[in-house]
């Protein structure tokens, strides 16, 4: 039943295109079962046709349960490295970043992926790659932003009067793509029947 609620949840989550998690309760169950099955003497080939699994994955299995029986098929915790920043970390992060990039002495106010990995390594101590950053980023909720491109100059006003004014002056006319009567004579010789 519970690989039949993960295949349940991988066909949504690939429908909505979000990555699916593992279940680790659900693989530790088959490899459970896969255990009970080598107890009662069925072949590596027989639990990997009956599990829908790889004969490797069965083997490795079937290696581990020979050494160690039934708790040696248990799962082996969380997969993946340990996070650098614990929740206290990340909520002092948020707290610097909050502040501004000018309350940290840099020229502009805005944020760059390099200004918050010096942010992170001077309040944490945890040093990140500028690239890996926006995971961080991302974990404590925050998304990027992208500034206005606005000319400091830009006269929204003298815009408005050149569309205005100068615009329909500047404009082509209707018809203005056809030939007119200079490009039918400019190469007479080629357009023209002799």
């Amino acid at each position: 039943m519970a690989s039949l609620v993960f295949l349940g949840w991988t066909m949504v989550a690939m429908a909505l295109g979000v990555r699916p998690r593992r279940d680790f309760a659900g693989l530790e169950e088959r490899r459970r079962k896969a255990g009970r099955l080598f107890a009662k003497g069925k072949t590596q080939a027989d639990v990997s046709r009956e599990l829908g699994v790889s004969r490797q994955s069965v083997s490795r299995w079937y290696a581990d349960w020979q050494a160690g029986g039934n708790r040696a098929l248990a799962a082996a915790g969380r997969a993946g490295r340990m996070p650098k920043l614990g929740e206290r970390e990340l909520e002092e992060v948020a707290a610097e970043l909050k502040r501004g990039p000018l309350a940290h002495g840099y020229p502009t106010d805005m944020w760059t992926l390099a200004r918050v990995a010096e942010v992170i390594e001077a309040t944490t101590g945890v040093s990140y790659h500028p690239g890996h950053v926006w995971r961080v980023l991302r974990q404590m909720g925050w998304s990027r932003q992208r500034p206005a491109r606005r000319a400091v100059e830009r006269d929204d006003e003298a815009i408005a009067r050149w569309v205005a004014e100068d615009w329909p002056r500047v404009k082509k006319t209707p018809g203005a793509g056809t030939p007119g009567s200079a490009s039918r004579t400019s190469r007479g010789s080629r357009s023209s029947p002799r």
